[in-house]
């Protein structure tokens, strides 16, 4: 009998799975929230409004119970495939801080971590700031450990923005079908994102799309694959939720509930949420869908579901060992001078890099923050 091929992780000997973070309890939310703003100079009078999303839920965010569940996933899939690569949890705001996380991981003997951003897509806040963390928390281990300025303890890659790949896109499809079966099948579908700034959408396009065209990629393959499966077209849009800062800076819309109004008043009647834009249900789903556009919902006589995130699904775990097996192979041709293979992708866009470019996914288009960031050919592109 013929042994099973085990997929090779190497050079890498440790995961990360670097997420946002969250409080919690209610003695964590303003702490929390200043780390989120920092440098900012939002008063906490401000922060404290913000704050009553989080204490209408005990002042406990679900993201870091999401995020163990995940861990665990992954754990297990990686087991079941008879890789032995330990996985550790950091955040950028809360604890488990990133700096602890690559503490323990280098403690624990790894000298090359592959990073997993719970963020599917690219633009500054779902990939370069989670960078700029990375490169701040290797300098500060870099400290503790008493090395010479400039040098780190550990080498840090990260698995490429993945919103185009099977895995994600298909668990997608699957939470869809699913909740049309609570709805009439002639339901709107609304896909629904984080908005960002006008200038952060003109930045990400510098990763290979911009931000809005990912979603937009994303969202007519999973409705061409829910219209499948339903056995009938069906009709979608894109919405954004979570717009913050000044009235006077301009953020990408549709925001979900203005959407939600202009859709009853044009006789639609009943909508499927998807918040495909995110990876988990956490706050910005828990409490700017599950709460406020469902109850617009309710206000505008709308029937209206909200469809799972990808979380724990089968196909999403997967799918992201799956990018890591990629991504090691990746390393090995590219630490060899090889090119590597063509990654796995769906949809119209291109795989997005292993490496990130210079000048990759700015807060504003031409004006580079000057903050070095990690897993990229220059530290300070």
């Amino acid at each position: 009998m013929i042994a099973p091929v085990v997929p090779d992780t190497s050079p890498y000997d440790a995961l990360l799975l670097f997420s946002f973070g969250g409080p919690d309890g209610p003695d964590d939310v303003l702490p929390f929230l200043r780390n989120v703003t920092a440098g900012k100079n939002i008063p906490d009078e401000r922060l404290a409004v913000v704050a009553e999303h989080y204490h209408h839920f005990g002042g406990a965010s679900p993201i870091n119970g999401q995020n163990l569940a995940l861990k665990k996933a992954l754990e297990g899939e990686l087991a079941a495939r008879g890789l032995d690569l330990p996985v550790v949890w950091g955040n950028r705001n809360w604890t488990p801080y990133t700096r602890d996380a690559l503490a323990a991981a280098h403690a624990d003997g790894a000298r090359r971590l592959l990073a997993i951003v719970t963020s599917a897509y690219s633009s500054y806040s779902g990939c370069r700031q989670y960078r700029e963390d990375l490169w701040a928390s290797l300098d500060m281990l870099a400290d503790d450990l008493g090395l010479p300025d400039g040098e780190h303890p550990l080498v840090v890659d990260k698995v490429h923005s993945y919103f185009n790949h099977p895995g994600f896109v298909e668990a997608n499809i699957d939470a869809v079908v699913e909740a049309y079966g609570g709805v009439p099948s002639d339901a709107r579908l609304v896909f629904v994102t984080h908005s960002i700034p006008d200038t952060m959408e003109e930045a990400s396009a510098v990763s290979g799309a911009a931000y809005s065209a990912q979603h937009l990629d994303v969202a007519a393959l999973v409705a061409a694959g829910a219209s499948e499966r339903l056995g009938h077209p069906v009709a979608w849009d894109l919405a954004y939720c979570s717009r913050s800062g000044p009235p006077s800076q301009p953020w990408l819309e549709p925001d979900v509930n203005d959407h939600l109004t202009a859709l009853a008043a044009d006789g639609v009647t009943s909508v499927v949420l998807s918040p495909v834009g995110f990876v988990s249900d956490h706050m910005e789903v828990a409490f700017d869908l599950d709460t406020e556009a469902l109850a617009t919902a309710a206000s505008l006589g709308l029937t209206a579901v909200r469809a799972d995130s990808v979380g724990t699904r089968e196909p999403f775990v997967r799918g992201l060992v799956d990018l890591v097996v990629e991504r090691a192979a990746s390393a090995r041709a590219l630490d060899a001078g090889l090119e590597p293979s063509p990654a796995v992708s769906v949809g119209t866009l291109p795989t997005f890099r292993d490496v990130c470019r210079p000048g990759c996914c700015l807060m504003r288009a031409g004006r580079p923050s000057g903050i070095p960031a990690a897993c990229s050919t220059d530290p300070l592109s």
